[in-house]
């Protein structure tokens, strides 16, 4: 395992607590880590959607404020575990899901696959478009590079972000500032009333899956911390680097949704006015793109671990990127914007219950304690049991609330088009699962 910040080692840990004694670093860290990550073409894809909906420049940027806000808050907290316990997301799982945990790593590793699919999709494309070659062989350049950063690790992870983040933050100011001098960005509402408020409800729905997607991942990247770290430092560094970038690029995918909607690389070099800026934004945004999903690749490999799979972590990461291949090619092969507003929400739909389960066993569970230990924790079966029902059961209500390509729930069509399914999810896993800790603490 690393060291101390620098160490470029490969991290051959697994999803082992990390001692006390190997600890280092600081929570200010955690702003690039998180930063870095949401500087890409997906999430300004994303905030293009706004306007293809119909809501317009405002009322888009207002509903992707909202979605990331409540999804930042849940990631920030999970965050917070990391140096409490110095175990990963998934491994803290456990102590809710106790043997189950199993069950929710197999999604999550499916989960880091799509995000890998859904990112990657664009490093490719931007790859292509700069050195004009096959889709598909830039494609397999791209998750090669970012299966290279996800088989080191831990603090090349971190290193790489810390850089990225510079390199992003010049690129992309560059970007919003040729596109607010040379192309119309105010759009207006090509909706009204019933039709534009599901709309509205929907892109809070979309911004929300983005954030809240990171929450099985959070003490991934803050698990080597020292015991003693501020929680509220990690909480606001956290919160800080994921809403900033989301919110920021986001607003520059709304602006620019006329001219990215159909062609986003071919966009950005138009934007950019061709020649070497057009260049430079292309060649940044394939690194954007190996930068963010080496995140996933590594979030991935612990996942497998978690599952009881015996296969080293560096082995795992490569298994996630291949899969991602034939993800990526799918996505690229129809209708670009479609296809990928249904991945991006499906995929997510099981998070808010995760979060509900895992934070309501935190709280009995770490009342009183600074530290836990999740190795040394013992799950009662019925306890496993329970939380794994009531992870089901928040699932299949929310299944009519639903609004995508692959499921379009009859009250998501009730309400023209608004997807509450997230928020569905959150609250009954909640009340299912909170009611049964609630009892079982009082029975004692």
């Amino acid at each position: 395992m690393p060291s101390h910040v620098g160490d470029m080692a490969v991290e051959t840990q697994g999803i082992a607590p990390i001692p006390p004694g190997n600890r280092y670093g600081g929570a200010r860290r955690l702003f690039t880590v998180w930063f870095a990550p949401q500087v890409n073409m997906t999430v300004v894809f994303t905030g293009t959607l706004a306007v293809v909906l119909g809501l317009g420049f405002w009322l888009g940027l207002l509903a992707m404020v909202i979605g990331t806000v409540v999804g930042s808050l849940a990631v920030s907290y999970l965050s917070t575990w990391g140096p409490r316990t110095g175990a990963a997301q998934l491994p803290n799982a456990r102590m809710a899901f106790g043997g189950t945990v199993g069950v929710v790593a197999v999604i999550q590793w499916l989960s880091s696959i799509a995000w890998d699919g859904l990112v990657g999709l664009f490093g490719g494309e931007a790859l292509a478009e700069l050195l004009g070659m096959p889709f598909w062989l830039a494609v397999v350049i791209v998750l090669a590079a970012q299966g290279v950063v996800g088989v080191f690790g831990y603090e090349v992870i971190h290193r790489v972000q810390a850089v990225m983040t510079v390199i992003l933050i010049a690129t992309f100011a560059v970007f919003a500032w040729k596109l607010i001098s040379g192309h119309p960005v105010i759009s207006l509402p090509t909706l009204s009333g019933a039709d534009l408020a599901g709309a509205f409800v929907l892109e809070i729905t979309i911004a929300l899956s983005l954030a809240i997607s990171w929450a099985s991942y959070a003490s991934d990247y803050s698990r080597y911390l020292p015991e003693n770290t501020s929680r509220k430092a990690v909480f606001g560094y956290t919160f800080g680097g994921l809403a900033v970038a989301y919110i920021a690029v986001q607003a520059i995918g709304v602006a620019a949704a006329g001219t990215l909607t159909d062609q986003t690389a071919q966009g950005v070099r138009e934007i950019m006015g061709g020649g070497v800026l057009g260049a430079v934004a292309l060649l940044v945004i394939a690194l954007g793109s190996v930068a963010s999903n080496a995140m996933n690749d590594y979030s991935g490999s612990l996942a497998l671990q978690t599952v009881g799979v015996r296969v080293r972590r560096p082995v795992s990461a490569v298994v996630v990127v291949m899969i991602a291949f034939a993800l990526i090619m799918w996505l690229h092969s129809g209708d670009l914007a479609t296809r990928f507003q249904g991945v991006l929400l499906f995929v997510s739909y099981w998070i808010p219950a995760f979060v509900a389960i895992v934070a309501i066993d935190w709280r009995y569970r770490s009342a009183g304690r600074d530290t836990v230990n999740p190795a040394a924790e013992l799950t009662p079966r019925t306890d496993a049991l329970m939380a794994l029902a009531a992870f089901f059961v928040a699932f299949a209500v929310a299944i009519p609330f639903m609004h995508t390509n692959l499921i379009v729930g009859p009250v998501a069509t009730a309400l023209h088009g608004a997807d509450l399914a997230y928020f569905v999810n959150f609250l009954v896993a909640a009340a299912v699962y909170g009611g049964y800790r609630l009892m079982r603490a009082r029975r004692a």
